[in-house]
């Protein structure tokens, strides 16, 4: 999308969310291997501050202020672009933190002004070595569950694809159109996992908007926009392929990948910034106006990552776990009047009051899934 909806869309997002402060480098710190903590990150239009370029292994927050002009994103990345940990919609003027656990190895940090683009990147060392989240028992037992979930999500998202692809394939318009949102239910709910590797998320999901100059367009939104626009997929045969092969590749790297406890909780999160950013203005499904779908599986896909949390918030922070049942019964509730049949209502069904009220309901479950993270990290 444009860099002006990016803005208004995350600002939407994030109003409700107060801005925290980012530490800054210590005098004379050149980028020494330090005890993990805050990493303040100066982002703008055309620079990339990182305040160290080393840190020790364990769990570091990169607290990322945007000075510039544009929405940015913040991305932590393992070699081959494997994506370790991420933050978008950081709005002009907005402080947001990532809380990410790296063990020693290298890595590369990137700022994405514009969010678009490989990003604005800097070299970044862990050394040393650190308990792993994960040798927490329930922490264990926590990604455990979750990795269960995904791979259910993962089997139907196959199966779904497939028939979609077959429709496609087959010149059958209202058959896709109706496997369309279907199909799509299942990637959104595990796309913070899918999101990990690299460039295959793009290239399954992009927009014709995110598309930088040049860069050829495929997956679901391609076709999305032959179904209800041009009307004609008889030239869509190879995309159905390239989607179907893709969606293929990131189900058996999803199923393999070793997860965090980290990922849980901001994926939790990634997930409501979806809604937020695409769902509730309408730009993630721009031709069929299926976003309610979208909605609705980003939803079960943060809840169901925070109940796999939930022995642990229950131990650490039980008070946050009531805040977390009362609001997502509201969203649930508020996006529930909106059902339709086996679906949902269209995007431009909706009034500008009825997004405005599943905005808000939005931006006030997302205050409590943001403090998830440093408690998982404690």
């Amino acid at each position: 999308m444009s860099a002006i909806a990016r803005l208004t869309a995350g600002a939407l997002a994030l109003a409700a969310l107060t801005a925290c402060g980012a530490e800054p480098a210590a005098p004379g710190d050149s980028g020494a291997a330090r005890k993990p903590g805050k990493v303040a990150v100066a982002a703008g239009d055309t620079e990339c501050k990182v305040a160290v370029s080393e840190v020790a292994a364990g769990t570091s927050t990169f607290a990322v202020t945007n000075g510039g002009s544009k929405v940015t994103e913040f991305y932590v990345y393992a070699p081959g672009d494997r994506v370790m940990a991420e933050v978008e919609n950081i709005v002009p003027g907005l402080t947001r933190e990532l809380v990410v656990e790296l063990p020693a190895g290298t890595y590369e940090t990137a700022c994405k002004p514009g969010m678009v683009g490989k990003g604005i990147r800097n070299p970044l060392t862990v050394t040393g070595e650190h308990r792993p989240l994960n040798a927490d028992a329930k922490l264990a037992e926590a990604t455990a569950s979750y990795k269960r979930y995904v791979k259910s999500q993962s089997d139907t998202l196959l199966v779904k694809t497939q028939e979609f692809v077959d429709a496609v394939k087959a010149g059958e318009i209202d058959k896709a159109k109706a496997l369309y949102p279907v199909s799509r239910t299942y990637w959104e709910r595990i796309e913070p996992v899918a999101e990990i590797f690299g460039d295959l998320d793009p290239a399954i999901d992009a927009r014709e908007a995110d598309l930088a100059e040049g860069e050829e367009w495929t997956g679901f939104h391609k076709i999305e926009k032959d179904l209800w626009i041009t009307k004609d997929v008889s030239e869509d045969g190879p995309v159905a392929d390239k989607l179907i092969a893709d969606v293929k590749t990131i189900v058996e790297k999803a199923n393999a990948a070793e997860l965090t406890p980290l990922n849980l909780a901001n994926g939790a999160k990634e997930l409501l910034d979806e809604v937020a950013t695409g769902k509730i203005t309408g730009e993630e499904d721009i031709w069929s106006h299926t976003d309610l779908w979208d909605f609705a599986a980003n939803l079960q896909g943060s809840k169901a990552a925070v109940q796999s949390l939930r022995p642990v918030l229950e131990e650490r922070a039980p008070d946050l776990v009531k805040t977390l049942d009362e609001k997502f019964a509201a969203a649930e509730a508020e996006l529930g009047a909106h059902q339709k049949g086996d679906g949902w209502r269209l995007h431009d069904e909706l009034s500008k009051e009825e997004l405005k009220q599943l905005s808000d309901v939005i931006n006030a479950l997302a205050e409590p899934i943001s403090r998830i993270a440093p408690i998982v990290a404690e």
